[in-house]
């Protein structure tokens, strides 16, 4: 029998519980997709874990991550916004937030941003059953495809690794090891989903 241990990049806090509690745990919640989209694209060069630590600083100026409010935001807000240490103060990654919240609203005045994203994959999650770190890819054809759509509809910071990284976090894609207790919580959830 195999023993169970957590995946390989999720030993210690605060990745740990967030491995534990939210990755790869399918959602349609609007608001918690646009959020994700936020900060795997502000993770662009940094660890995940320094973006963790500052998930509530985002959260605080980015006003829940309320796209309407965000994309109203004047040039001197944005200003503000990058004084504050309690986010990465990234002038392209802090406007980038701004330029991706017009960009969602337009989508969403479009069609449902929900399904748009979740039709990458055909609307369910894609059950993968990777044995190690070393068989999981950085990119897929499915976040090319979403990278390359976002791109043309006027999103930043939707590169295909970032892409593919938000479809891990979001459930769309199950990658956790098969020797993970959370590959088979996550493989039921993607059966009744």
């Amino acid at each position: 029998m195999t023993e169970l241990r957590t995946c390989a990049w999720a030993t210690v806090e605060p990745e740990l519980s967030y491995h534990d509690s939210e990755w790869g745990v399918p959602s349609r919640d609007e608001r918690f997709l646009f959020e994700k989209l936020i900060l795997d694209g502000a993770q662009a060069g940094v660890s995940w874990r320094i973006i963790l630590n500052k998930r509530e600083g985002y959260r605080r100026l980015f006003e829940d991550f309320d796209a309407v409010k965000m994309a109203d935001y004047t040039d001197e807000h944005l200003e503000t916004l990058l004084l504050d240490p309690s986010i990465i103060r990234n002038r392209l990654k802090v406007f980038g937030a701004r330029k991706n919240a017009r960009a969602w609203l337009a989508l969403k005045s479009e069609r449902d941003p929900v399904e748009y994203l979740w039709s990458f994959v055909g609307g369910k999650p894609i059950v993968h059953a990777r044995k190690s770190m070393s068989e999981i890819p950085a990119t897929s054809p499915e976040g090319d495809a979403l990278s390359k759509d976002l791109k043309q509809r006027g999103f930043t910071f939707v590169g295909p690794t970032i892409m593919y990284a938000f479809m891990q976090a979001a459930g769309l894609v199950n990658d956790h090891e098969v020797t993970c207790p959370r590959y088979e919580v996550c493989c039921e959830l993607a059966k009744n989903f």
